[in-house]
């Protein structure tokens, strides 16, 4: 019998239990205490959802920034290309000759082909 005693649990006052939630022992031992595992887990689970929350928003920054630059290269493209086939036409050509002096001359009959027999 005496080892039975030893064994139970000790069971306090009836008002014991209201007494260690006011003084804080109850947080502080027991249930902290028996869940700081959990709590150790649920703050790292925490601290890489932030994380992955910044990362997250780093990449749609990012992403905006390049949809943007992409827009702007576009557009710059579009506006080479018209340049560059205002210039390539055979009137502007040959102002262009003309007005630097290079002496070049337009071809008065059409170009023909050579054949070579072997």
């Amino acid at each position: 019998m005496a080892e039975q005693k030893e064994t139970k649990p000790k069971q306090g006052k009836p008002g014991s239990f209201m007494k260690e939630l006011m003084s804080g022992i109850i947080f502080s031992d027991v249930i902290v205490l028996k869940n700081l595992w959990y709590i150790i887990f649920l703050t790292i689970l925490g601290a890489f959802y932030i994380g992955n929350r910044f990362h997250a928003e780093k990449i749609t920054r990012e992403s905006a920034r390049l949809t943007r630059e992409v827009k702007d290269l576009k557009a710059e493209s579009l506006s080479t290309s018209a340049n560059l086939m205002d210039v390539s036409k055979q009137s502007e050509v040959y102002r262009m000759v003309r007005e630097k002096g290079l002496g070049l001359e337009e071809l008065k009959t059409p170009p023909y082909r050579l054949i070579v027999d072997k």
